[in-house]
């Protein structure tokens, strides 16, 4: 079991943390996959609400609250059945917008997992202003229902009222809906052609600043992010942010950083690379790769 759980182990009940155990193994980053968690649900004989309340502590394992020391876990259920951990991340010495959320990065792991839809979201806190936004901005977001400790399930309408989202400005797909960008670029650098194809699949309805950013550690895994627009745009989930977010999920240390890459689309209205570059400097002595593409 990775350490980073030990801790949360010991706030769970004996059914529960014996059945999750052997799960908690090297390569754990916060996905149960639905038959997973069908056994859980049958070893522990817990609700499903019951049981994702209940793995609450194991999400906020993943934090790394730098500077408020905070940690605040969130678990995402895509329609498939799968979960989705996430958990807030914050950059040492670094501006707050920088900051992820742990529902930010549970929907985020949930996207580059493939699900183009979430029906729950549960939390350890009630979701902020700015979370409410970006949960907003999913496909059926208003839908979505959300789970906290001691309180009534409610969907986001009732947290959100008088919401404002991506109809409002004409935009009829939402994040999370299939889509698929290609790019006039040949290369036969790995890193680039996933940075593509990421950037192709990420979401700028209002910039067209479409762009991906991939992680490369030392032992050669990679980890990506996406671009996520918001209808309200403070909220949007800028592609480093994501990366980070995923390469801490899998238990990796700033230091494994080899290379970083940023991909983004010329007919953008807006370019990431000042963001990026400020949130890589200041975790890692690394210079960022960043190239500009003709959408094809």
């Amino acid at each position: 079991m990775q350490n980073r759980f030990i801790d949360s182990i010991s706030q769970l009940s004996k059914p529960l943390s014996t059945a999750l155990v052997p799960l908690l193994n090297d390569d754990f980053c916060g996905h149960i996959d639905a038959n997973q968690l069908s056994v859980l649900i049958d070893k522990t004989k817990l609700t499903e609400q019951e049981l994702l309340l209940a793995l609450l502590p194991v999400a906020a394992a993943l934090a790394s609250p730098s500077l408020s020391q905070f940690f605040v876990g969130a678990i995402a259920k895509g329609g498939s059945g799968d979960i989705y951990m996430g958990a807030n991340l914050e950059l040492p010495g670094e501006a707050l917008f920088h900051t992820v959320h742990a529902e930010q990065s549970a929907i985020s792991h949930a996207w580059l997992s493939g699900e183009t839809q979430i029906v729950d979201i549960v939390v350890n806190f009630s979701p902020c202003g700015h979370c409410r936004q970006f949960i907003n901005e999913l496909v059926d977001g208003s839908k979505i229902n959300i789970h906290l400790p001691g309180q009534a399930t409610a969907p986001l309408s009732h947290y959100l009222p008088y919401a404002f989202g991506p109809t409002d400005l004409n935009v009829t797909r939402p994040l999370l809906s299939k889509s698929n960008i290609e790019f006039n670029l040949e290369s036969s650098d790995p890193l680039i052609i996933e940075a593509l194809d990421q950037a192709g699949l990420s979401y700028a309805p209002y910039t067209n600043c479409h762009a991906a950013v991939v992680l490369e550690t030392h032992d050669g895994a990679t980890f990506c992010g996406r671009y996520a627009e918001n209808a309200a745009f403070n909220p949007s989930m800028q592609p480093m942010q994501m990366a980070l977010s995923n390469l801490i999920r899998h238990n990796r240390d700033y230091s494994d950083i080899k290379r970083a890459v940023l991909i983004e689309s010329s007919k953008g209205q807006i370019s990431l690379v000042g963001a990026a570059m400020d949130a890589l400097h200041t975790i890692a002595a690394v210079e960022l790769e960043h190239i500009v593409v003709d959408p094809s």
